[in-house]
């Protein structure tokens, strides 16, 4: 059903050895606050609002104030803009998008093939059981009526239904109706929908190109632990030069348990681009996150999937 391809083409990445205002800041305890505009202090009367873009980089008296300086201070805010984007992004998730199973309590797999999406709820789990393990609604045999349970779900604003009837509507070439479903999932926090919004905007698929709208979405989803969009995100910074952020990216993706990252990070080593110590510990975390996913219960079912498809 999933015709969206997830990955960024990594055919041409190529290995290669490779002035503080000081005006309206937050201040340190027993400092006198100022309007970063006019200068005036912070007293009892006078109360000081800070620039939200930046979180308490400077401070006004007054949105006139905030006015007049703005020429000033566009680029100081843009730039710690991004650096607390930063911040945010290259922190190494707990775990990935997935979570956990909430019935045997292990890290679900970043493989779909070792996943089944109940559509009568919704929810995810590695089992094979002909009753829905968490509403106990029979299993649907047919693809109808596994249609009908997910539109059920989208009348109820589901945001997981939505996003697999946007995967659906686009891979019938309604990209439109896809755009639509997927938008709506990604602004309820489906992290799934932003990776896909992500590769809809980088190939201008359905909506006009937009590659900042498309780093938007992959962040969003690289921050909640996604690790595709945080491999697409390394490779599109790998192939426009900026390597130390690509390998950040490959390294956090790889500790959530990403193949392709390791696979990358591995050539950067052989190349002198990533250290012997940085690599090893990439790969340990790689393992630990893959060896989590494990367990007797889930290879019978991945066993008993198997024997299923041979059967037919």
């Amino acid at each position: 059903m999933d015709k969206l391809k997830r990955s960024l083409d990594i055919s041409n990445m190529v290995i290669e050895d490779g002035e503080e205002s000081g005006n309206g800041a937050s201040g340190k305890a027993g400092e006198t606050l100022c309007c970063a505009s006019c200068g005036i202090a912070e007293v009892d009367d006078i109360k000081l609002t800070t620039c939200d873009a930046n979180y308490k980089l400077v401070r006004y008296c007054s949105d006139a104030c905030q006015r007049d300086h703005r020429p000033q201070h566009k680029e100081e805010c843009k730039k710690r803009v991004a650096e607390l984007r930063d911040e945010l992004l290259f922190v190494q998730p707990e775990s990935n998008h997935l979570g956990d199973c909430p019935i045997c309590f292990l890290p679900l797999a970043i493989d779909g093939s070792k996943r089944v999406m109940m559509s009568c709820c919704s929810k995810q789990n590695p089992s094979l059981k002909r009753k829905c393990p968490f509403c106990r609604h029979p299993v649907p045999t047919t693809n109808a009526e596994s249609d009908a349970n997910r539109m059920k779900r989208v009348e109820v604003n589901d945001p997981v239904a939505m996003r697999q009837m946007g995967i659906r509507r686009y891979s019938e070439g309604d990209y439109g109706s896809a755009f639509e479903y997927l938008t709506k999932a990604a602004q309820m926090g489906d992290v799934e929908a932003h990776d896909y919004l992500s590769l809809m905007y980088w190939k201008g698929t359905g909506v006009e190109k937009d590659e900042e709208k498309g780093n938007y979405h992959a962040e969003e989803a690289a921050i909640a632990g996604h690790p595709e969009a945080r491999f697409n995100l390394g490779s599109i910074e790998w192939n426009n030069g900026s390597k130390e952020r690509a390998v950040k990216h490959f390294v956090i993706a790889a500790n959530l348990g990403d193949d392709k990252s390791v696979e990358i990070l591995k050539m950067g080593h052989l190349r002198g681009l990533v250290s012997k110590e940085d690599f090893a510990a990439a790969l340990r975390a790689h393992q630990a996150a893959v060896d989590a996913t494990k367990s007797p219960g889930r290879d019978a079912a991945a066993a008993e999937q198997a024997r299923r498809r041979n059967a037919k």
